[in-house]
């Protein structure tokens, strides 16, 4: 078989070749970069969401560490010195965020006035030489350490001071909690976090050139080179919030975002190599080399052997998919014709319909998990507190309105962390989740079983005629379906439940008061010896210091 150069089969091939190479220039060097700069834009975005995110949940950990140590010494006895160990005794076995140790420090700081727990020698140091002393004592009101030794040993840590002032004003005495870094339940969430695999999440105290908490433990307590706290400083200097490209300690280009912690001054950087966030790129980059060279073939054998007969199944294929674009047939996989090359095209996009028929379903389901999340603990499944502030407010809406009766029960469970501390954490999440699922059997579905952190439950019980008895009868049932020991790694463990009661009896109340009587006759409950319920209402007048005392404890 002859070819005619001048013919129109070879003409078109040649146009057609010379289109495809031309698509594929314009591919390679100017829709790929752009590609590449805007997937870079993408995880920069997307990085600087989650250091925002966590400077935000760290500067709020750190504030409420703050406030908690201004309150404790509001309420310490200044005029009453000894009762300052017993007092500190007490505040400090009952404040998980002050673990690593609650301290009375004599103003002048030659010793303490108080300490818990007692550690030997640490009474009679000169707390002076301190930084976190120093800086107390220049601050009018409470203030936060910089990352450094705690005052026993040389562990790293952060101190809450606030200052302890008599009935004149005057600073009679300094109160020091003590977190440190590794303390469980304080930077949690950031050293939780990878990006990817080479990606981080580092906590920078710009002042000191040190990294006080990361993703990677590795990089804990350790300075940052010359060159990266400098582009960081220049960052935060310049309130610049797109992430900046520079190379690494390795010599390869590093995208990296910052984030402020308005209350220390701290930087959150999200760091990850340009490596990995183009990643997605080589691999689209290999796929498309692929399809293009399948392409080129396929034209080839279809224009040499007979562009009309083998074009017609792809020109149907074509109508078909244009009206499925226009909306006049929906998308929905095509006949295969033959099996050639047309076919195999056909094929592909039928591939291609049943994947974005998949995509769509996960999107939808994704979707659905993530207003799930949105609304419940994820441990647990339980409905999470904003859920419960949320309907806890349309309750009491309706309630005023119809003048109806609710009742909210705060549960906290007794002797759970014994099990934490014996069995680990993955053995309290399995209590927790049983808990919730007895808590849970016992409801009516118009009632709402909540979880709130920890080993903390609230039930809201709504549209309650006799709303004392009724509360009291719940409350029965939740202490007699603890009473069932709980499985743990072979083993019977009891755990106790302590309730305390509030309900709405037609005053007006808003959701976050109610909750906060429950959690203080929750308190009171507990000082009856546990394993008991309590209504607040039943507090006497003569308790009510000593029950605030502890709940803010």
């Amino acid at each position: 078989m002859t070819v005619n150069p001048q013919g129109i089969k070879v003409r078109v091939i040649g146009l057609g070749l010379i289109a495809c190479l031309g698509a594929l220039m314009l591919r390679q060097f100017v829709a790929l970069p752009q590609f590449e700069a805007r997937l870079l834009d993408l995880a920069s975005t997307q990085q600087l969401s989650i250091a925002r995110y966590m400077a935000r949940d760290i500067d709020k950990e750190l504030r409420a560490r703050k406030r908690l140590a201004e309150t404790l010494a509001a309420q310490a006895p200044v005029g009453q010195p000894n009762q300052l160990q017993d007092w500190t005794r007490d505040r400090q076995r009952t404040l998980p965020a002050f673990g690593d140790g609650l301290l009375i420090v004599r103003p002048d700081g030659a010793g303490l006035l108080a300490e818990y727990p007692v550690l030997p020698g640490r009474a009679q140091r000169d707390f002076t030489k301190f930084s976190w002393f120093q800086k107390a004592i220049r601050a009018a009101g409470g203030s936060i350490s910089q990352a450094a030794p705690v005052p026993h040993g040389a562990e790293p840590g952060i101190v809450f001071t606030a200052p302890l002032r008599d009935s004149a004003g005057n600073t009679v005495a300094l109160l020091a909690g003590v977190s440190r870094l590794a303390q469980p339940g304080f930077l949690d969430g950031l050293r939780a976090t990878q990006l990817d695999d080479q990606g981080e999440l580092l906590l920078v105290s710009i002042t000191d050139n040190l990294v006080i908490a990361a993703s990677h433990a590795s990089e804990v307590m350790k300075p940052a080179s010359s060159a990266e706290a400098a582009r960081w400083q220049a960052m935060s200097a310049s309130e610049k919030s797109q992430g900046t490209i520079a190379p690494n300690g390795d010599g390869e280009n590093e995208l990296s975002v910052i984030a402020a912690v308005p209350s220390t001054g701290w930087l959150v950087v999200a760091r990850m190599r340009t490596s990995e966030a183009l990643g997605p790129v080589s691999g689209l980059q290999r796929f498309l080399w692929g399809v293009t060279a399948a392409v080129f073939c396929m034209m080839l054998v279809i224009l040499t052997v007979g562009l009309g007969r083998i074009l017609k199944p792809l020109v149907d294929a074509a109508n078909a998919l244009r009206d499925m674009a226009d909306g006049k047939r929906q998308l929905a996989s095509l006949p295969v014709v033959r099996g050639d090359e047309v076919g195999q095209l056909v094929s592909g996009f039928n591939v291609l319909v049943a994947r974005l028929k998949n995509e769509e379903a996960a999107r939808k389901a994704s979707e659905e998990r993530l207003q799930f999340m949105a609304h419940h603990d994820s441990l647990t499944g339980l409905y999470n507190r904003a859920m419960l502030e949320d309907r806890l407010g349309l309750e009491l809406a309706r309630a005023e309105r119809f003048n109806s009766r609710t009742s909210l029960l705060f549960c906290d469970l007794d002797g759970f962390k014994e099990i934490n501390d014996l069995y680990g954490h993955h053995a309290g999440d399995d209590v927790l989740r049983e808990v919730a699922r007895r808590l849970s059997t016992l409801r009516r579905r118009a009632d709402t079983v909540a979880r709130l952190g920890g080993d903390e439950f609230v039930i809201l019980l709504t549209d309650v005629k006799d709303v004392r008895n009724s509360s009291a009868k719940v409350a029965q049932q939740c202490l007699h379906a603890m009473r069932e020991p709980f499985q743990v790694n072979d083993r019977q463990c009891p755990l106790g439940m302590s309730i305390g009661i509030a309900y709405h009896d037609g005053a007006p109340v808003t959701p976050s008061s109610l909750l906060d009587l429950a959690d203080l006759a929750m308190y009171q409950a507990k000082r009856r010896g546990k394993g008991r319920y309590f209504f607040i209402e039943d507090l006497e007048p003569a308790e009510a210091p000593a029950l605030l005392t502890g709940a803010g404890a």
